[in-house]
């Protein structure tokens, strides 16, 4: 019975471990998507600046709903990743719920 016990606690802690890394993981990727994301913005408003220099707005309108294009799917990208890490949490949580009870976990 205590040995079932330790060894659910173990499975627990490596789960928990995993979605630790997995969780990490995440947090990288969303990080790099955010980053990507801060510099098309800062493309976009240059190319924006040097366009309206040279007088050329028509012909700006392709490469605007590109940028737009792909500043809606980095958006997309956050907050599919913001989903995910919530689901972990949750995952998480119950794991360290399961540790806490056995005392392994605070």
């Amino acid at each position: 019975s205590s040995r079932q016990a330790l060894e659910q606690a173990r499975v627990a802690a490596e789960e928990l471990e995993d979605l630790k890394a997995t969780a990490k993981g995440l947090e990288e990727e969303n990080g790099a998507l955010r980053r990507q994301a801060r510099h098309m913005v800062r493309e976009r408003q240059e190319w924006l600046r040097r366009r309206a220099m040279v007088g050329g707005e028509a012909s700006a309108l392709p490469q605007n709903q590109r940028l737009l294009a792909e500043g809606q799917g980095l958006r997309e990208q956050i907050q599919a990743q913001a989903a995910r890490m919530a689901d972990l949490e949750v995952s998480a949580g119950g794991g360290r719920a399961a540790l806490s009870v056995l005392g392994l976990c605070q």
